[in-house]
């Protein structure tokens, strides 16, 4: 009994950021197939409603380990150009992905842009303008990396039809967004996603798709040319 009490006392708290982090470590170890709220009720040693207090669901879980594993990307460097910068952002964001690797599985999944997620593709994009790139050509550079900004390969960016679903709720969440995460909202208020403007602008696939060939050839001929010197 008294063994029992000096482990109830020395337990920590239950809390969200502990709750999360246990579960990065359970995806870890066992994959993400194996969380579920029992598991990681069993992980921490304590009843699985417990869990409650701190996570509505799984679902918010998976959302919460997003970020968790987002915010372990090293932050921007500063001093440098931005393609050095963009560079080794996005390989810091491989490495945390070698280390996790179900979380591509579970980012491409996610319904819910989250918080971390969004202050990292902000500051992504700020890489950009900073670095010279217009409004219009920082949103094509977005959806020709794709998911390489975030240190793995499978296309991210469907954003027209989710604009155009309430143009009232998008407005009243871009003023929101505007202090917090300003690039992203200087991105969405003036690249326009309308039919009207899709050639030329806005997410016209062919247009992105043959700047992404370009520099695929590009990059390949200067390759070339290195290799034959």
């Amino acid at each position: 009994m008294a063994t029992a009490t000096i482990q109830r006392a020395k337990r920590l708290p239950l809390s969200r950021e502990r709750v999360l982090r246990a579960a990065v470590r359970l995806a870890d170890r066992e994959g993400i197939d194996s969380l579920s709220m029992r598991r990681l009720g069993q992980e921490l040693r304590v009843e699985a409603m417990s869990l409650y207090n701190h996570v509505a669901n799984k679902e918010e879980i998976l959302d919460g380990i997003v970020d968790v594993v987002v915010g372990e990307i090293d932050p921007p460097i500063s001093g440098a150009d931005w393609k050095t910068t963009m560079r080794r952002r996005v390989l810091a964001a491989r490495q945390i992905l070698l280390r996790h690797p179900w979380a591509s599985a579970v980012i491409a999944s996610r319904v819910n842009v989250t918080p971390a997620m969004m202050g990292y593709m902000d500051s992504m994009c700020g890489i950009l303008r900073k670095g010279g790139f217009s409004v219009d050509m920082t949103h094509h550079a977005l959806h020709i990396m794709g998911s390489r900004i975030l240190g793995f390969v499978q296309e991210l960016y469907d954003d027209s039809e989710k604009l155009a679903e309430s143009p009232e709720i998008a407005a009243m969440m871009l003023k929101q967004m505007a202090d917090q995460y300003p690039y992203i909202t200087e991105l969405a208020t003036q690249v326009s996603h309308d039919e009207e403007s899709i050639v030329g602008s806005g997410c016209d696939d062919q247009v992105e798709f043959e700047i992404a060939l370009d520099l695929i050839l590009d990059g390949l001929d200067r390759l070339r040319e290195t290799e034959s010197r």
